[in-house]
Formats: C-alpha cells, sequence, structure tokens
C-alpha cells in the first residue's frame, strides 16, 4: 500500500502554478491560452466529480456553466454591481440553485436516458438564453464589459486586468478549487461517490441513499461549472452566447477523457492539450477549420490507447513502478490462500450485532405473514407465512424454480410483495427500500457476487460500514475518512473474521474466487447486523473451499441470526438448526435438518425420495 503524505498534491500544485508562468510561455504557449486552460481545469473538477468519480455522464454541463456566468455578467454590467469576486459567488450559488433542480429531473432515470435528459435541459437553456431573456442575456450579442477584478489594500490598488497579469486571479481560484475537490473526494461522501459509480446496487444494500448522494455530486458539478462560467467572462471582459451551447459539454467531456477521469487534474490537462493543439494546428500548420479532423483522430488515438487517459496512464506507471520495489506480499495478488487454510478467524471474536430500538418489542426477529408475489399471471411465491427467532440460523431449500430468490428479495425489501406483510424486530417494514432496512440492522449478500470491484478490499469494507456509522445520508464532505469514529477498527474486525487481512490493500479484480466469496459475505456482516442472509454462499465452489466456508460461517453465526438459502443440503444441514422448503412459491414443510431428511412428503415431492 502507497503511504499517504498530507499537502503533497496541493504542495505539488501550487508549486506548478507558480512556476508555470516561466516555463509555459518557452514551451509555445501564449498567456490567453494558460488562462482558458485554468477555466477549463475548474470547469473540469466539478465534472470529474460527477463523471470520474460517480459515474454519472452528463451533457448538460453547458447550461451550467452558462447560467453562473452571464447571471455575474449581468450583475457586473447592466446590474451595476461593483464586486467582482462577490459577484462569481452569486453566479456561483445561482448554477448550484439551478443544478438542484435540473438533478431533481435528470436523476429520475440512469444511464443513458441520465444523459439523453441533460441533452434535453442544455438545448432548453440554450434557446431560453437566445430568445426570451434575450433581454438579459443580450441573446446572441453576449454580455460584453465586464469588469476586471481588483482589490483596493488601502496603500495600493492590484488590478488583473489580462494576460499574464489576470493569471494570478485565475490560478489563485483554481487551487481553491482543487484543495476543494481534494478535500471532497478522500471524505466519506467521495467514498461513497467511487461505490455508487463502481456498483449503485450494491452501494444502496449496505444503506446508503444514493439518489441523495447522486444530487449531491450534481450540485457540487454545477457549483464549479457555475463559477468557471463566471470566470470566463471575466477573462474575455465579455460574456459569449455559446457558453450555453452543446459543443461546450462535448469539449468539457473530451478534455477529461484525454487527460483521465477520476483524477481531478484530467480535465486541466486535457484542456492544455486541447487547446495548445487547436493553436498549433490553426496558426502553426495553417490547417483552418480542418484542425477539428486532426484533433478528433488524436482524441480516438489517445482514448484507445491511453484508456485512463494522460494522468491515469502516468499514475499506473507510477503504482508499477513503486510495486516493483515493494517485497512480495505473503499472499501475492490474485493467487488463492491455500486449500485447507484456517479460513474461521478463530482467534478473532465476533462482531457483535448492533443493538437497535426494539421499544421493548421481545418477540420473533423476523414475521412474514401472507406474503405473496404475482408477476401478471405468474405466481412467484404465494401466501408464505415465515418466522425466524433471534439467535436462530435458518436454512431455506427448494428446486430452482421453487420461488427461494424472490422471497428473499421480498424480506430485503429488493422487490415489494403483491400482498402480505413484513415485520422486522417490531416495525413493519413492508414497501420499503433496501437501504432503509439495511439502516435497521437486516443486510444480505448476493448469489451473483455484488462488490465494488474498481476498489481494494479494505475500501470495500470502508463503504459498507459507513453506512452505518453515519446513517443513509450525510454530508461531511470536509471530513478525513480516518475521522469516522469506530471505522478503522470495525473493517479490521471485518477483514479478520473473514480471513482477508493479509488481502486487505489487493483490488477486488486480483481476487480468487473464493476470497471474492468471503468479501461477498463480508461486505453483508460488515455493518454489525442484527439479522444476515446470505444467498448461497457456496455457490461456485470447490468441495474442500465449501468445507472451509461452512467453518468460517459457523464462526459468524455465534451469536447471530442468520438465513441462508443453499443447493448444497450437506453442507447446508450442518450449519444451520430449522430448514424450511418452498416448492412452487409455497412453504412445504419446516423442521430440524434429521425431521427434514426424513420426511417422506421432502423426499417425494423435492429430492426424489433419495435423500439419506
Amino acid at each position: 500500500m502507497i503511504k499517504q503524505r498530507p499537502f503533497l498534491v496541493e504542495t505539488l500544485t501550487a508549486i506548478g502554478l507558480i512556476l508555470a508562468p516561466l516555463i509555459l510561455p518557452h514551451l509555445g504557449f501564449a498567456p490567453n491560452t494558460v488562462n482558458r486552460i485554468l477555466i477549463w481545469g475548474l470547469f473540469g473538477i466539478g465534472f470529474d466529480i460527477l463523471f470520474g468519480f460517480t459515474g454519472l455522464l452528463s451533457f448538460g454541463q453547458s447550461a451550467l456553466y452558462g447560467t453562473g456566468g452571464f447571471v455575474a455578467a449581468y450583475l457586473l454590467t447592466r446590474a451595476g454591481f461593483p464586486h467582482v469576486v462577490t459577484a462569481l459567488f452569486i453566479g456561483m450559488v445561482a448554477a448550484a440553485a439551478v443544478g438542484y433542480l435540473v438533478g431533481l429531473i435528470a436523476l429520475r432515470r440512469t444511464g443513458i436516458y441520465f444523459a439523453m435528459i441533460t441533452v434535453a435541459i442544455a438545448e432548453v437553456f440554450y434557446f431560453v438564453e437566445f430568445n426570451p431573456l434575450a433581454e438579459w442575456t443580450g441573446g446572441e450579442n453576449g454580455l460584453p464589459g465586464v469588469p476586471s477584478p481588483s482589490f483596493d489594500l488601502g496603500f495600493t490598488q492590484i488590478s488583473f486586468s489580462s494576460g499574464w497579469s489576470l493569471y494570478g486571479f485565475l490560478a489563485f481560484w483554481f487551487f481553491i478549487g482543487i484543495v476543494i475537490g481534494l478535500r471532497i473526494i478522500r471524505s466519506p461522501v467521495g467514498a461513497v461517490f467511487r461505490a455508487i459509480r463502481d456498483n449503485p446496487l450494491r452501494a444502496a444494500a449496505v444503506g446508503h441513499n444514493i439518489h441523495s448522494y447522486k444530487l449531491t455530486a450534481f450540485v457540487i458539478a454545477a457549483a464549479y461549472a457555475g463559477f468557471a462560467g463566471g470566470l470566463l467572462g471575466v477573462m474575455q471582459a465579455f460574456m459569449p452566447p455559446d457558453a450555453f451551447m452543446f459543443h461546450t459539454s462535448a469539449e468539457l467531456i473530451m478534455m477529461t477523457a484525454i487527460g483521465g477521469t477520476g483524477t481531478l487534474f484530467g480535465p486541466l490537462v486535457g484542456a492544455a492539450v486541447w487547446l495548445f493543439l487547436q493553436d498549433f494546428l490553426q496558426a502553426a500548420l495553417g490547417l483552418g477549420a480542418a484542425w477539428k479532423l486532426v484533433l478528433g483522430i488524436i482524441f480516438v488515438l489517445l482514448v484507445c490507447f491511453l484508456r485512463r487517459g494522460i494522468v491515469g496512464g502516468i499514475h499506473d506507471l507510477y503504482l508499477w513502478l513503486t510495486r516493483r520495489g515493494e517485497s512480495e506480499p505473503d499472499a501475492p495478488e490474485g493467487v488463492p490462500l491455500p486449500l485447507g487454510a484456517d479460513v474461521t478467524a478463530s482467534d478473532t471474536p465476533a462482531m457483535p450485532p448492533q443493538p437497535r430500538a426494539t421499544n421493548g418489542y421481545d418477540g420473533p426477529i423476523l414475521q412474514a405473514a401472507g406474503l405473496t408475489k404475482r408477476y401478471g399471471g405468474l405466481v412467484a411465491n404465494s401466501d408464505i407465512d415465515f418466522t425466524v427467532n433471534h439467535g436462530e440460523v435458518r436454512g431455506i431449500i427448494g428446486p430452482n424454480g421453487a420461488g427461494k430468490s424472490t422471497f428473499f428479495k421480498m424480506l430485503t425489501c429488493e422487490v415489494p410483495p403483491t400482498s402480505g406483510r413484513i415485520v422486522f424486530e417490531g416495525n413493519d417494514i413492508t414497501g420499503r427500500n433496501v437501504t432503509d432496512v439495511c439502516q435497521l440492522g437486516l443486510t444480505k449478500s448476493y448469489q451473483v457476487n455484488q462488490l465494488f470491484s474498481r476498489l481494494t478490499v479494505r475500501e470495500n469494507l470502508i463503504i459498507a460500514v459507513l453506512g452505518e456509522l453515519r446513517g443513509k445520508f450525510r454530508l461531511d464532505m470536509f471530513r478525513k475518512i480516518d475521522n469516522v469514529p469506530g471505522l478503522t477498527e470495525q473493517v479490521e474486525r471485518t477483514l479478520a473474521m473473514v480471513n482477508l487481512s493479509a488481502r486487505a490493500d489487493t483490488p477486488v479484480t486480483a481476487l480468487a474466487y473464493g476470497e471474492k466469496r468471503r468479501l461477498e459475505i463480508g461486505l453483508a456482516l460488515a455493518s454489525s447486523p442484527s439479522l444476515l442472509l446470505l444467498d448461497e454462499p457456496l455457490a461456485g465452489m470447490s468441495p474442500q473451499e465449501r468445507v472451509e466456508t461452512v467453518k468460517l460461517l459457523k464462526s459468524i453465526s455465534r451469536g447471530r441470526t442468520m438465513i441462508v438459502i443453499d443447493h448444497d443440503m450437506d453442507s447446508l444441514f450442518e450449519l444451520v438448526e430449522r430448514v424450511t422448503v418452498l416448492q412452487e412459491g409455497r412453504v412445504l414443510v419446516e423442521g430440524t435438518p434429521e425431521e427434514i431428511k426424513g420426511n417422506p412428503a421432502v423426499q417425494e415431492a423435492y429430492l426424489g425420495g433419495v435423500l439419506e
């Protein structure tokens, strides 16, 4: 694991900004080009938080860029507002407010539909700026006469007019923007952003309100866009109408892709490459309008051969060089632990379930009454009554198509029942969502691994533990993640319980299958749930791995209530105390493993009379 050096990135950024005016002119960069790069870089910080870290591709950032720019420009020109910096912040707030409203609409859909909604909204803003609001925005003429910033210090006055003089003003705000961006991505909020990017389903299942976090990322990106739009007007002494145009959003996306998504510095580097090549191809080579064709080919080549962009490629090279000099870990990446290794972590005490407020309730931990699920004319589950007591380890078996998975999804509120009622620790959870029931203390592992694949093992568990320690939504954007009380201890204990301590800083993609299954269980376990549901935890394992995993599950089950579905009945019967058999969406019989083995109805209807 690479050691973290506090403020190293911020220090290097400050040094780079100070040295840039001394170096860049010798490389052929004009001062106005450098100033434009800074504005695009600041614009891109917010977009990278939205796209690179949260996974939301928006084509509508031009609407927010233009909103902040025109609000600031209107105040400074037609309204006669005297304070440039204050006007910039007012424009930023206006863009953030608009971003909040746009986000409420756009985030009702995901994927390509979200992206298309943002395109449509951007086009609406462009039309409104040119027509109904032309009296305030200047229409196709824009807003000329935006003043330069100046500060009266009493004994002297500092003015930032143009060129390298304005560079200091823009560089200062870019530095502030990158410092804030770094604080955000290093915070618990930033960790949740990355979880949503990798696997929104699992992020919700471990207790995070992903819609609110997505909206937060959208507002952050809007605020950055609005402030950058205001700086554009200040730099040019004119707020251009093309700030609202679609090509502004398209250029931002291409610059970010060239520089590298998920890096914060990618948009700055991408803008430098884009604008330098634009000037070089037009001026030095005299290509005229053909520069777009050449630049497009260069963009395709960069994206194909540097899929993580320039900054991402440099980062990967640095990691490769760093790891070459490190000693080999006890368990090399991608190599499973030897068969027969002890995976029970017997010297680590089981993590007790988190105490929950029960208002004096002392009945069964889970009750389902008359639970039915219909998909049109298909009945997946019909009139199921199901009760689990505190401390019980219950197994559920049934042939394929018996309705086990649907039943599990209803218990965890992934799908709502058509009819019936579910009560967990005295709380009626019927109709609630998976995030709410996780916060109450009911979690589930999945039959098909649902992991955060671009993160390490430790980072996966941090996401799950944060869901319990912080609740489903909290805006602690400037808090260091290591300062969350109890986080480190709970993560380390979960790592030990599923025997992944030696692999804590290994990327999930480098884990063996059995290790991924243990991490899948660890994600469900990390929030110390009152009730743990395991959906086929032994699926896909070798016989020896199954024996070891059963030992692990026995260790985990001490002092905990669990419900387990699996097709491996021998292993399941060894683990559980009672078994519920489903057939054709109904409860066929319940009893101890011995009673189930000897039940003629089970042998005939489910096992064909061969269970011994």
